[in-house]
């Protein structure tokens, strides 16, 4: 049965446009494009399959829809820059049986130019169609914020730039019936840049109070403290968190390897955010130190070990680099994750603890990397013999700060 939405890749930011779209009661079916890292629950999974959703192999049915949306994963590939090749096999398959007067919608990161340089020559050549006058094309950013509970679809604006104004209107048609509010943007080259500004936003923001973090260590100063008096000022602040790293699946693009100029900003907030794993090994180590043990030795247990709180996304989680360089200093390391079930890092499993307390209780040294809901801070801080808290969500005093 046709669908009226193809969307094709199932990862971070496909799986919740399928969701909100069989929410909307539009037929929707679902087009991996690889190995692409969703993560539903099985209850989600029952409501979109009972709402009519269905996951598809068959690229023929691609051939069926009034709209598809490309939302392929773009990661940072070995040369620094977007990997766009599971972006160019979507666009092969799509193209190898696009209709006329469909609509294409991309909705991966990409840098800007992406739209029309690379996607539109694949999606014609292969087509036989011309974007612009035999289907329509168009770039929305995807602004997806994975757990996060007060943010819906519906309350979240959608940013749509068309190859032409028909195109325009097109796209903003399909994500009017998923949002309250449609913000049409000049082109596509305007549109993929809103979302290079919004990701390289937060990683600024974030890197500059990581650096915050290291200076109030320095200093002795309470950030958390500096952070809660500074967000009452209610115009030319906003309040971002210190952390162990930046993970996720929005890659900071300082577009050196997108052939654009260079962003002195962006790279340097990537060195800041790079270093922060190293640095939270260093606090640890000198934890340890301070209580008259060694980190050769010492019995560390990582609590969290997702990139997002109550998410079960590994994509980019500081804490791979934070455990390897624990063994590396000879630590003996173990994680506590309620989402994660197995763990290794570079093929070598990690242990899991069944008992959290008694698993804290053991440890020489606890390490709270992500702060699950199920996390009762002041309960493993009484059990942990020295807890490190990388998040600032332990009550005051009764944890070592980043």
């Amino acid at each position: 049965m046709p669908a009226d939405l193809a969307v094709i890749g199932l990862g971070a930011y496909g799986l919740p446009l399928a969701q909100a779209a069989v929410a909307a009661g539009i037929s929707t079916i679902g087009y991996r494009t690889g190995p692409e890292a969703g993560s539903l629950s099985p209850a989600e999974l029952r409501r979109m399959l009972s709402g009519g959703f269905r996951p598809t192999t068959d690229p023929a049915e691609l051939g069926r829809v009034r709209t598809a949306v490309i939302c392929a994963p773009t990661p940072r590939g070995a040369d620094g820059g977007l990997d766009l090749s599971q972006l160019e096999g979507a666009a092969r398959t799509l193209a190898a049986h696009l209709r006329p007067h469909t609509t294409v919608i991309l909705e991966s990161p990409v840098y800007p130019g992406t739209t029309e340089e690379f996607l539109r020559p694949l999606l014609e050549e292969g087509s036989g169609l011309r974007a612009g006058r035999d289907f329509h094309l168009a770039y929305s950013p995807s602004r997806v914020d994975p757990g996060n509970r007060d943010v819906t679809p519906a309350g979240t604006p959608k940013v749509i730039g068309g190859l032409t104004p028909a195109c325009t209107e097109s796209a903003a048609a399909f994500h009017g019936r998923l949002t309250d509010k449609v913000v049409r943007a000049r082109g596509p080259r305007e549109a993929e840049t809103v979302q290079l500004l919004e990701t390289n936003y937060r990683h600024v923001n974030i890197a500059l109070v990581n650096e915050m973090a290291v200076l109030c260590n320095d200093l002795g100063v309470d950030l958390w403290d500096v952070i809660r008096c500074a967000e009452t000022k209610p115009f030319g602040f906003q309040a971002f968190r210190p952390g162990p790293g930046v993970g996720g699946h929005s890659v900071p693009q300082d577009m050196t390897t997108g052939g654009g100029r260079g962003l002195r900003m962006v790279e340097l907030a990537q060195e800041v955010n790079n270093r922060m794993p190293g640095y939270v090994v260093q606090r640890a180590a000198t934890l340890l130190n301070e209580h008259g043990k060694s980190a050769r030795g010492a019995r560390v247990l990582l609590l969290g070990v997702t990139y997002k709180p109550d998410l079960a996304d590994l994509q980019g989680t500081p804490a791979q680099e934070i455990a390897l360089r624990l063994m590396e200093l000879g630590a003996s390391v173990s994680y506590h994750d309620p989402h994660v079930p197995t763990w290794s890092v570079l093929d070598r499993p990690i242990p899991r603890a069944d008992s959290l307390y008694e698993a804290a209780a053991d440890a020489d040294l606890t390490i709270l990397l992500q702060h699950h809901r199920t996390y009762d801070l002041q309960g493993l801080s009484v059990k942990a013999q020295l807890l490190l808290d990388t998040r600032g969500a332990a009550p005051t005093g009764a944890a070592h700060r980043l």
